[in-house]
């Protein structure tokens, strides 16, 4: 099963809807709630940091053979020091969005932690791509 969005940017509205609609579709092919809880988490952080920082882009998963795979993609202006970025409490979240409640430093942390597998590949002027592994 392969669920597809395309994430708005600064769409606040809709940001969520693709960890929402995952951990539906996890629910329904009975997967544990520990396990739903994971890939949501990991989804909803990813989510929020393409419409925060990136502009939108593409969140696709992948459900099946044991385990979800979460890719998701833009053509944002990249992350220039990832060791950085994945430092907890690290960000560059505007303070328009940090007065929403957004922009804690915690979304590539968040991620990580939360899945088997995790890979992050950014490229400055270019964009950033995410793979994120759950086994089921």
């Amino acid at each position: 099963m392969t669920l597809r969005f395309e994430v708005d940017d600064e769409d606040f509205s809709l940001a969520g809807r693709a960890s929402s609609e995952l951990k539906r579709a996890l629910g329904r092919l009975g997967i544990c709630p520990e396990t739903v809880r994971r890939a949501s988490i990991a989804m909803y952080e990813a989510e929020i940091n393409m419409v925060i920082h990136a502009g939108g882009g593409v969140a696709e998963a992948v459900i099946g053979e044991g385990r979800v795979v979460m890719t998701l993609s833009d053509e944002g202006p990249g992350i220039p020091d990832m060791a950085l970025a994945m430092t907890e409490g690290w960000s560059t979240a505007p303070d328009r969005f940090r007065e929403l409640g957004f922009g804690a430093g915690m979304g590539l942390p968040n991620m990580r932690r939360n899945c088997d597998e995790f890979d992050i590949r950014s490229e400055v002027g270019k964009g950033t791509c995410v793979r994120m592994v759950i086994n089921l």
